[in-house]
């Protein structure tokens, strides 16, 4: 480990992570504008700049100076006066820098650039219905991580290695046991829900809503939640996604359909979720590795939660429906909260994951799983991926794809090389469910709070058990903090039943 020509002080580690955070900054800067109307033609160049800027990033994560800051701030001498924080700041930087210092820079720079040309190349893929076209970038990316998977190690399960990037301490043998779990009881609830009598009316549902109407609301919803447009922006593009620089930059996409007015409401609602996690984040961690969510699971519990827990539920609807009346005039004289809250929670086996009610969301997340875990397994090949995709769901949805646009291509995540992020959706959706059980110990009867269109109790009570806490707690240690014990799939399998029951009166 090379040693510093100086004093190694910790205002000086400070200021080197901040410097890193500034690279993030301007990275996830670029991204957005690529996702959001950046000229195509500039796509490639703009990719380019982006392999740059990470390869200098990269650099600095596994340059001697961070061996030599992480070797002092771990050794008894340097790590005596850090508090608490601190030494997580550093545990954060070290779990990098021992994973990164085994991957070659020039190899993760041209992976960088090979992602940012694939997803512009899926964008048109998935426009076209365009398999072929799409289908090496995804080869060569499968295969780079299967490099990766070898220069990191593994223990069980080459997948493992993946999964604990978006969710320390996660494996293969846990995600089988509780979507083990979770299937063997949504499926039969799933059947019962498709031979009851009382299937919810959604013919109003399908209409022309104008575009500027869909977003004035979620604009409105958002206010409503407690999103601060100070720190944040609205915009559209083709997949939603939130981006979050900093707390007072925290960004965020939806997509607006003329003909389907859930996408953007629920889609605008889920990513404000994410948002609100990355604005209320303790500004004591700006500038550190911990000022991020801690985990894609417990990230994606806050965005399921706003949008299915609150926003999928009855008392939104009571107090918020008559707001939906006044922004599309005459488009829902004829309908009640009532019935558009059960119409807006109709379960129904469909091709699309961001589109899927809450039951079988879940199960949308299992096939890409298994997906994603025969390919590092060496069962698939990426050739394979078209007809395992549909093959799974005929066996899982009872539903077939009739086109490689609303089948293999639908989601961005692949071509981005996130392999081990889907599982961290149904991840949320458990760990939603059992933080809601903490809630409602704490605040009560929250279905009032909600009534009454008074949302930001709920907000503070996340920012106080969750959100401030950013990634200077484990997955683990915040679920048993807030909870008082580990992920338990029943939370999540005793709401759906209770809430399904009622709406479909099994």
């Amino acid at each position: 480990m090379t040693t510093l020509s100086r004093p190694i002080t910790w205002e000086q580690f400070k200021k080197y992570l901040k410097k890193m955070k500034s690279y993030e900054e301007a990275i996830g800067l670029i991204y957005w504008d690529m996702r959001t109307g950046a000229p195509k033609k500039g796509i490639e160049n703009r990719s380019e700049v982006v392999g740059e800027l990470s390869g200098e990033l990269f650099k600095m994560s596994v340059s001697d100076e961070m061996g030599a800051y992480i070797e002092h701030f771990t050794s008894p001498e340097g790590s005596k006066d850090l508090g608490d924080t601190d030494r997580r700041i550093v545990r954060e930087c070290q779990r990098e820098y021992d994973r990164s210092r085994k991957i070659p820079p020039d190899k993760y720079q041209a992976y960088v650039v090979l992602t940012s040309q694939a997803e512009a190349a899926w964008e048109d893929a998935k426009h076209s219905s365009d398999w072929d076209s799409f289908r090496p970038y995804l080869e060569k990316i499968v295969q780079t991580n299967l490099e990766f998977v070898e220069l990191w190690g593994y223990e069980g399960h080459k997948y493992n290695t993946l999964l604990d990037m978006y969710e320390p301490g996660m494996t293969v043998e846990k995600l089988d046991e509780v979507f083990g779990a979770l299937r063997a009881q949504v499926v039969p609830l799933l059947a019962e829900i498709q031979k009851s009598a009382h299937q919810p009316d959604t013919g109003f549902l399908k209409q022309t809503f104008e575009k500027e109407k869909q977003k004035r609301f979620s604009l409105y919803i958002l206010e409503q939640m407690g999103y601060d447009f100070e720190a944040g922006r609205l915009d559209e593009t083709v997949h939603p996604f939130a981006t979050g620089l900093n707390p007072g930059d925290v960004r965020i996409t939806t997509r607006y359909l003329t003909d389907d007015v859930n996408s953007a409401l629920f889609g605008t609602i889920h990513e404000g979720g994410h948002a609100l996690y990355e604005q209320n984040i303790s500004e004591e961690l700006l500038g550190t590795p911990l000022c991020t969510g801690t985990s894609m699971g417990i990230h994606e519990s806050q965005s399921r939660f706003w949008e299915n827990v609150i926003g999928r539920s009855r008392p939104f609807w009571s107090r918020y429906f008559g707001e939906v009346q006044k922004t599309y005039p005459g488009q829902f004289d004829d309908v009640t909260a009532e019935g558009f809250y059960r119409a807006t929670n109709e379960v129904k086996p469909s091709l699309i994951r961001i589109e899927a009610d809450e039951l079988t969301y879940n199960l949308h997340i299992m096939i890409r799983y298994e997906i994603e875990k025969a390919l590092f397994s060496g069962e698939a090949k990426v050739a394979d991926l078209p007809e395992l995709w549909n093959a799974k769901y005929r066996e899982y949805l009872g539903i077939e794809p009739s086109n490689n646009g609303e089948g293999v291509l639908q989601d961005v995540h692949w071509s981005g090389g996130a392999f081990g992020y889907f599982p961290s959706y149904a991840l949320g959706n458990m760990y939603a469910a059992q933080f809601t059980r903490a809630l409602q110990k704490d605040l009560g009867d929250i279905d009032a709070l909600v009534s009454e269109g008074n949302l930001l109790p709920i907000k503070a009570w996340l920012t106080d058990k969750i959100y401030k806490y950013g990634k200077s707690r484990t997955p683990n240690e915040l679920v048993l903090e807030v909870t008082g014990e580990e992920l338990n799939p029943q939370y999540l399998v005793d709401y759906l039943r209770t809430k399904y029951s009622d709406i479909y009166k099994l």
